[in-house]
C-alpha cells in the first residue's frame, strides 16, 4: 500500500466490509479501497484504457496519468465499454469470480483484443464451494473458445504467492497467501 499510515488491521477491517452479496456494498469497498491502492508502473505500453465498476478506482487511475481512457461499468450486468479488435493486450486481475464478473466477460475480454493480440487473465484461488464452481465453468468456457478457434492457450500459471491473505494474516512477518491462477491466451489472426 502506498500510504504507510495504515496499518495491517485497518486494511483487514477494509476487506472484511468487502464480503456478501450485495454488488453496491462491494462498489463501495472498491471505492474506499482506490484511494491507497498501488500505482501502475508503465512497461513500455502506451495507450491505457481501464474499466471498473468502482467511480474511486477510475478517480484513483486518472491520478496516475497513464490512461487515455477511463471507464465505469460492472461487467456482466454491463457489455464491456470496448470496440472489438481494439488493444494489443486486454487484462483482467483478480476479478474473475463468484458475484463479481460472470464467465460470459471472457468472450468480450477476447473480442477487444485485436487479432494476435494477447488476452491475460487472474483470479484467485480461495477456497469455497461457489469457488469451485466458478473456476469450473469458467475452465470449461476458456476450452471451448479454444475449440472454436477464438484463440490459442499460451500459459496457465499457478501462483502460491498471488496476494496476501488479509482474513487470515498474522502481521507483516507471519503473512499467509491465498493461491492464484494466471491465463494467458493468444486471439486468433482470422
Amino acid at each position: 500500500m502506498s500510504d504507510s499510515s495504515r496499518s495491517l488491521d485497518d486494511l483487514k477491517t477494509l476487506l472484511h466490509s468487502s464480503v456478501g452479496d450485495d454488488l453496491q456494498q462491494k462498489m463501495k469497498f472498491y471505492n474506499s479501497w482506490a484511494e491507497t491502492y498501488e500505482q501502475m508502473v508503465e512497461l513500455g505500453f502506451k495507450h491505457f484504457v481501464g474499466v471498473d465498476g468502482s467511480q474511486g478506482m477510475l478517480d484513483q487511475a486518472a491520478k496516475t496519468g497513464l490512461y487515455k481512457e477511463l471507464k465505469l461499468a460492472l461487467l456482466g450486468p454491463e457489455p464491456l465499454p470496448a470496440l472489438s479488435g481494439m488493444f494489443d493486450v486486454v487484462m483482467i486481475v483478480g476479478a474473475l469470480r463468484h458475484d463479481y464478473v460472470p464467465v460470459s466477460v471472457i468472450r468480450e475480454l477476447c473480442l477487444a483484443a485485436k487479432p494476435g493480440g494477447y488476452i491475460c487473465m487472474s483470479r484467485n484461488g480461495q477456497k469455497s464451494e461457489s469457488g469451485n464452481k466458478y473456476k469450473v465453468s469458467m475452465e470449461k468456457e476458456l476450452q471451448l473458445m479454444e475449440e472454436e478457434g477464438l484463440w490459442s492457450h499460451v500459459i496457465t500459471k499457478d501462483m502460491g504467492k498471488y496476494m496476501i491473505d488479509m482474513y487470515n494474516c498474522e502481521g507483516v512477518q507471519n503473512e499467509n497467501y491465498i493461491r492464484g491462477t494466471m491465463y494467458l491466451y493468444k486471439k486468433s489472426l482470422n
